[in-house]
C-alpha cells in the first residue's frame, strides 16, 4: 500500500495544532503539582468528555472493530461495560473521592490501609496503566502501518516515540483541553467510518442480508465473556488513576457525579459504531485479517474522509498515552519521589515529574509490538484494577471488614495470580477478570473471620472513610 501524503500531512498538521496547545499550557505547569493536576477548577462537561476520550484509546477503537468482526454488534459490551462502570461511579464513588481530597489511588487506600498497601497500590496501578499503553501502542502502529504502507514494527516504534514527545510538554492542563478536542475528532471520526462502511455494504439492509445473523445478536461473544469485560470494566472505572485525578479537578462532589454521568452517555454509542464498522469491513473484506480491517477500510476512502478518521484515531493514541503517562508519572512522582527526597515544589520534583513521564512513555514500545490481540491485552490491565476496585468499596463502605495487611496480601497476590492466569489461557474457560475479582474478596474475607470477635476497626481508618 503506497503512502497517502495527503492523509497523513492533514492529520500531522492537528497533531501540531494538538502541540500547539501543549506549548501555550507549559507555562500553567511551572510545578509538579500545577504539572499533575492543572491548577484551576474545570466544568462537569469537560472533564465528563476528557474522562471518555480516556477510555476510548486505539485499543478501545481498533479493538472493538477487530474483535467485531469475529463476533459481531457484541463486541460493544467492552465499551457499553465502561459507560455502565461511570453510571455506578456517578452513584457510590465520585462524591466520596472528591471530598477525600486524593489525587491518586494509592493515596485514598492509604488512608485507610496504611503505607505498605500504598506502595504495593501504586506499583500495580503503573503496571496496569502500561499494559494499557501496551496495546494503545499496538493499534497506533497498525492504523499508522496501513497509511503510510511500512511494516508494524517500524510504526509502532513512529508511533510510541512521537507520543512520548508530545506527552511532556504541558502537564495536566494541556491533557484536559487537547483530549476534549480528541474527543469530539474521535466522534466525527467513528461517525465518518461507519456512515462510509454501511454505504459501502449498500445499506443496513444488505449487511443483514450478507453476514449470519449471529452477528446482529447481544450475546455473540457469549455472556461469560460479557459478564468478564462488566467486572472488568467497572473495576477499571472504580479504581484507574486518571479517572480520580481528573474527578479531583472539578469543584465539588455534584459536579463530580455529573461528569461521570456525562461520560457515561458518551461511551455507548461510541462502542456500537466501532462495532458496525467492524462488522461492515469484515463482510467488505473477508480476506483482510481482523487487526487490518479498519486500517483497509480507511484505505478505500477519499482523502477529506480518510483524514477525519485517521485524525481522530490520532487523537486518540495521543490523548490515551498521556493520560496514561501523567497518570503513572504521579504515582511515581507521590508515592516513591516525595518520601525519598522531599523535594515537594521544588525544581527538581518538576523535572522529575517530566522525566518520569517520558520514560513510561517509551518503556511500551518494545512489547507492543508482541501484542497481537489488543482488546484481551487491555482487558488484563482493566482486571488487575478490578483487586483495587474491591478494596475501594471496603474502604468507603466496609472498613471494619478487614485489616490492612490483607488488603497487602491481596494486591500482592492479585498481581501475580492474575497474570499467571491470563498467560495461561484463562484455563477451563475462566476469565483473568473473575480471578481479580475474587482474590480480595477470599483474602480479605478469611481476614475478617480471623479477626478476634468484638475488633475495633483499625485506627488507620479515617472518620471520612467510616461515614457511609
Amino acid at each position: 500500500m503506497q503512502p497517502n501524503w495527503v492523509v497523513l500531512s492533514l492529520t500531522l498538521a492537528y497533531l501540531a495544532a494538538m502541540g500547539l496547545i501543549s506549548v501555550v499550557a507549559r507555562r500553567h505547569a511551572r510545578s509538579a503539582g500545577s504539572f499533575t493536576s492543572g491548577g484551576v477548577r474545570y466544568p462537569a462537561v469537560l472533564i465528563g468528555f476528557l474522562l471518555m476520550s480516556e477510555f476510548i484509546g486505539t485499543a478501545a477503537s481498533v479493538g472493538t472493530t477487530q474483535t467485531a468482526v469475529k463476533v459481531g454488534l457484541s463486541a460493544a459490551w467492552n465499551i457499553v461495560a465502561l459507560g455502565i462502570g461511570f453510571m455506578l461511579y456517578a452513584f457510590f464513588l465520585a462524591r466520596r473521592f472528591k471530598t477525600l481530597g486524593e489525587n491518586t489511588i494509592s493515596g485514598a487506600l492509604a488512608r485507610a490501609y496504611g503505607r505498605p498497601t500504598k506502595l504495593a497500590t501504586s506499583v500495580i496501578m503503573i503496571f496496569a496503566l502500561q499494559i494499557v499503553a501496551i496495546s494503545t501502542y499496538a493499534g497506533g502502529g497498525s492504523i499508522l502501518a496501513g497509511l503510510l504502507g511500512m511494516d508494524r514494527t517500524t510504526a509502532i516504534v513512529i508511533t510510541g516515540a512521537v507520543a512520548t514527545l508530545y506527552v511532556g510538554i504541558g502537564g495536566m492542563r494541556s491533557v484536559i483541553t487537547t483530549n476534549v478536542l480528541h474527543a469530539v475528532v474521535k466522534y466525527v471520526g467513528i461517525l465518518v467510518a461507519a456512515a462510509f462502511a454501511v454505504s459501502q455494504i449498500g445499506g443496513l439492509g444488505s449487511l443483514q442480508a450478507q453476514v449470519p445473523a449471529r452477528m446482529f445478536a447481544v450475546d455473540t461473544v457469549g455472556w461469560s465473556q460479557i459478564l468478564a469485560w462488566l467486572v472488568a470494566g467497572i473495576g477499571a472505572v472504580f479504581s484507574t488513576q486518571y479517572v480520580i485525578q481528573a474527578i479531583n479537578t472539578v469543584e465539588d462532589g455534584r459536579t463530580a457525579q455529573a461528569a461521570s454521568f456525562w461520560c457515561a452517555i458518551l461511551l455507548v454509542p461510541f462502542g456500537l459504531l466501532a462495532a458496525l464498522v467492524g462488522v461492515c469491513a469484515g463482510a467488505l473484506m473477508p480476506n483482510v485479517p481482523p487487526i487490518g480491517v479498519l486500517p483497509a477500510l480507511i484505505g478505500r476512502m477519499d482523502d477529506v474522509l480518510a483524514a477525519v478518521v485517521v485524525a481522530g484515531l490520532a487523537g486518540s493514541l495521543f490523548g490515551t498515552i498521556s493520560a496514561l503517562s501523567i497518570g503513572a508519572a504521579t504515582l511515581l512522582y507521590k508515592d516513591f519521589y516525595i518520601p525519598l527526597r522531599g523535594d515537594v515544589e521544588g525544581r527538581g520534583s518538576l523535572a522529575f515529574v517530566r522525566a518520569a513521564t517520558i520514560a513510561v512513555g517509551l518503556l511500551p514500545i518494545p512489547l507492543a509490538i508482541y501484542a497481537p490481540d489488543i482488546l484481551k491485552v487491555t482487558f488484563l490491565a482493566k482486571s488487575l484494577r478490578t483487586t483495587l476496585a474491591v478494596l475501594v468499596l471496603f474502604a468507603f463502605y466496609a472498613p471494619h471488614v478487614a485489616r490492612p495487611r490483607a488488603a497487602f496480601v491481596s494486591i500482592v497476590a492479585s498481581l501475580v495470580l492474575t497474570i499467571g492466569w491470563f498467560l495461561a489461557g484463562d484455563p477451563f474457560g475462566i476469565d483473568n477478570a473473575y480471578v481479580a475479582l475474587v482474590i480480595p474478596l477470599v483474602v480479605m474475607g478469611t481476614d475478617h473471620l480471623l479477626k478476634r470477635s468484638g475488633a475495633d476497626i483499625p485506627a488507620s481508618v479515617p472518620v471520612s472513610l467510616r461515614q457511609k
